[in-house]
C-alpha cells in the first residue's frame, strides 16, 4: 500500500462520544485546552510518539503525522449522548477530575456540548438514575433515532467524517448467543423483535454508527462489537471497529510486566489484582452483574501471555490446591477516591529450584487522565483506518485495549503482550505510510 492510497484528512471530524462522564469530559477539555496552547496532550502517542521507518542509510524516526495523514486537533468537533442532561462543562466540573483553572478557559466551548438523549435500558446499568433518555423505544427504534442523531450532528456541524466512541459505563454481561449474535440477519431480527435480553443498548449505538459510515470504538468490556454479526456489518459497511475496554491502569501494568516473567523464564504461582475506584464507573461496577463483564475482560490478559500449555514447568505446576497459576481480579467501589483509582498487584513467582519470591506493584493512578489520551489516539487512528480503506476488526489497535477483539469462532488467540501489540501498531502505520512493515512479532 502506498501513502497515496490513504485519503487525506480534509474537513472536520465529528467525534460523537457515548457517555459524557469523567473520561469523556476530561478528553474533550484536554483537546480544547491543547488547541489553545494552554496544556500539552501528554500520554497521546499520535501527538508524541516517533517510530522508525526504513533501514540502514534510509532509517529515520518520524512522528505519526509525518508517516500518515492524521486529523489535526483543530478540525475535531465534539458531540455526545448521556443519560444525564449536564453539558460538558457542568460534567467536567461535577466529576472533579480536573482543577477549575484547567476547565474555565474553555468553558464556552464545553457548554455548547449538550448531550443528546441516550439509548438506555436500566436493566443494563441499574445504578444510573439519569432521565435524559429515549422513552418507550424498542431496540430498532433506538437504532433509527441514533442514526438520525448522527446524520443531524454531521450536517449541523459541517463534518466530513464521524467517529463514534463508547466511553460510558460497563453494561451487565451479555453471553454470546449463536442464535442471535452470529449472523447479521439474526441480530437485526432480534432488534426488530425488541429482544432486550440479547440486544444491549450499546449494540444499537454500534449498529447505528457503522450503518451511518462511522467507525465504532468500544471503550468498555461490553460484548457489543465482539460478535460475528457486528463483524459482518463492519465488512458490509466497510467500516473499522475496535475494542474492547480502554487499557489504562492495572491491565496496562500487567500486559507490560507479565512479559518480563515470561522472557526471564521465571515461574508463576499466582497473580492477585485488586482495585479501588470511586467515580461513576466504580458505582456501576459495584453491581455484580456489571462487574462480571469487567472481570472477564481483565482476566483474559494474563492467560494469553503466560500460557501453561507452552511452559508447564513454569505456569502449569501443581500447587497443591490448584493446577497452574491462580489468577484473581477484584474491583471495589470506594467513593472517597473518586477518579483516583488505586491498583494493587501481588505476584507470587518462583525461580531456581522452585524457590518462591514475590513482586508487589502499587499503582496510584488517575483513571480519566490515563484514558483521555487513549480516546484521542483511538479516534484519530480509527478515522485513519477508515480513510485507508481498512475495515472490520482493527487488531493493530489492541495496544490501547484491555481485551483485544479476536475471532474466537476460529479459536484465534488475542495478542495481549504489550510489546507485541506495539509492534503491530508500528507495522500498520508503516504499511499505511508506504513503508515496509519490517518488524517480526515474536
Amino acid at each position: 500500500m502506498k501513502k497515496t492510497d490513504v485519503k487525506p484528512a480534509t474537513g472536520r471530524l465529528g467525534v460523537l462520544v457515548v457517555g459524557l462522564g469523567a473520561v469523556s469530559s476530561t478528553f474533550m477539555t484536554g483537546v480544547l485546552m491543547t488547541r489553545k496552547g494552554l496544556t500539552k496532550p501528554v500520554g497521546s502517542m499520535t501527538q508524541y510518539d516517533k517510530i522508525r521507518v526504513g533501514k540502514g542509510a534510509d532509517k529515520k524516526y518520524l512522528p505519526y503525522n509525518e508517516i500518515v495523514p492524521i486529523t489535526d486537533l483543530n478540525d475535531i468537533v465534539f458531540g455526545a449522548w448521556d443519560v444525564y442532561p449536564a453539558n460538558a462543562f457542568e460534567s467536567a466540573m461535577n466529576c472533579e477530575v480536573l482543577k477549575e483553572k484547567d476547565i474555565l478557559p474553555v468553558k464556552d466551548e464545553l457548554e455548547k456540548i449538550v448531550p443528546m438523549k441516550a439509548a438506555f435500558d436500566k436493566n443494563y446499568a441499574s445504578r444510573l438514575e439519569g432521565d435524559n433518555v429515549m422513552k418507550d423505544k424498542t431496540r430498532w427504534e433506538m437504532v433509527e433515532q441514533l442514526r438520525e442523531d448522527i446524520r443531524n450532528f454531521k450536517k449541523e456541524n459541517n463534518c466530513d467524517r464521524v467517529v463514534v466512541l463508547w466511553a460510558a459505563s460497563t453494561e451487565v454481561y451479555v453471553p454470546v448467543d449463536e442464535n442471535v449474535h452470529y449472523n447479521l440477519a439474526d441480530l437485526e431480527a432480534a432488534m426488530k423483535a425488541d429482544d432486550k435480553a440479547h440486544v444491549a443498548p450499546s449494540m444499537c449505538y454500534a449498529y447505528a454508527a457503522l450503518t451511518e459510515g462511522a467507525p465504532f470504538i468500544m471503550g468498555a468490556p461490553n460484548t457489543t462489537v465482539d460478535i460475528p454479526a457486528m463483524w459482518e456489518l463492519a465488512e458490509k459497511t466497510k467500516m473499522p471497529i475496535a475494542g474492547k475496554d480502554f487499557k489504562t491502569g492495572q491491565t496496562l501494568v500487567k500486559s507490560g510486566f507479565a512479559p518480563i516473567i515470561g522472557t526471564r523464564c521465571l515461574g508463576l504461582s499466582g497473580w492477585f489484582s485488586t482495585n479501588i475506584l470511586g467515580n461513576r464507573d466504580g458505582l456501576v461496577l459495584d453491581e455484580p452483574a456489571n462487574f462480571r463483564t469487567k472481570e472477564v475482560s481483565k482476566l483474559s490478559t494474563l492467560e494469553s501471555i503466560l500460557v501453561p500449555e507452552n511452559q508447564p514447568d513454569l505456569y502449569g505446576a501443581d500447587h497443591g490446591t490448584h493446577q497452574g497459576y491462580y489468577h484473581k481480579v477484584r474491583i471495589n467501589y470506594y467513593p472517597p477516591r473518586n477518579d483516583n483509582k488505586e491498583g494493587w498487584d501481588n505476584i507470587d513467582i518462583f525461580g531456581w529450584m522452585g524457590y518462591p519470591m514475590q513482586i508487589k506493584i502499587n499503582f496510584l493512578c488517575r483513571d480519566s487522565i490515563l484514558a483521555a489520551p487513549l480516546c484521542l489516539d483511538l479516534v484519530l487512528l480509527s478515522d485513519l483506518a477508515a480513510r485507508a480503506g481498512w475495515y472490520g476488526t482493527q487488531r493493530w489497535l489492541s495496544f490501547y485495549l484491555k481485551s483485544p477483539m479476536h475471532d474466537y469462532t476460529k479459536n484465534e488467540v488475542p495478542v495481549n503482550n504489550l510489546y507485541q501489540q506495539y509492534t503491530m501498531l508500528k507495522n500498520a502505520l508503516r504499511e499505511m505510510g508506504g513503508y515496509e512493515p519490517d518488524e517480526e512479532i515474536d
